[in-house]
């Protein structure tokens, strides 16, 4: 005997168990003449019908496509009242209306956040001003801008402020000009 093939041809007789299975099927699945009658009028009505309904269907699309033309009804305008009536329906839904809330409690708390961390760092320069540490400092620098103002000649005195100040408006003062002239006197 040849070894036995799979798919739909077999090479092999039916054995015995393949007989009962048949035979089992056969008898579970056994429509009589009449019945087989029945439904195949049944199936020819069925057929009928679904002709008949495609052909009301066509039918209505081609009325459906003459009322749209009539009342100026475009591809472009149904596309656009589609997306207008998708993005209502979008932000009237349950899950976009708790991401709006979400995102604007994380904002809050954000910008909260923002202000403490502003108030602690103004606070902490505060503190750092008012420490004896940057006091020392203070005094030193204005003890120094004092001594060199009065070896230059300047006023002495003043807050530390108006030393920062005066010589901030020192630097502003010294232009690229000055800079020329003196570079223009080296050369001659």
């Amino acid at each position: 005997m040849e070894p036995r093939q799979q798919g739909l041809l077999e090479t092999e007789p039916l054995q015995e168990l393949d007989e009962e299975m048949v035979s089992e099927v056969d008898l579970n699945h056994s429509i009589t003449d009449e019945e087989r009658e029945e439904m195949n009028n049944e199936l020819i009505k069925l057929e009928e019908e679904i002709v008949t309904l495609k052909q009301v269907l066509a039918s209505k699309e081609k009325q459906h496509a003459e009322l749209k033309q009539k009342l100026g009804i475009t591809a472009l305008s149904e596309l656009r009242h589609n997306f207008s009536r998708s993005w209502y329906d979008m932000q009237t839904s349950t899950a976009y209306k708790k991401t709006t809330e979400t995102l604007s409690t994380a904002g809050q708390k954000t910008t909260a956040a923002f202000s403490s961390l502003g108030t602690a760092i103004s606070r902490k320069f505060g503190d750092m001003r008012n420490s004896p540490s940057f006091k020392s400092f203070e005094e030193k620098v204005e003890n120094t801008v004092s001594n060199i103002k009065s070896k230059v000649g300047g006023n002495s005195g003043g807050s530390f402020e108006e030393v920062l100040s005066s010589a901030a408006h020192a630097s502003a003062q010294d232009t690229p000009t000055n800079n020329l002239t003196e570079d223009s006197e080296r050369t001659c």
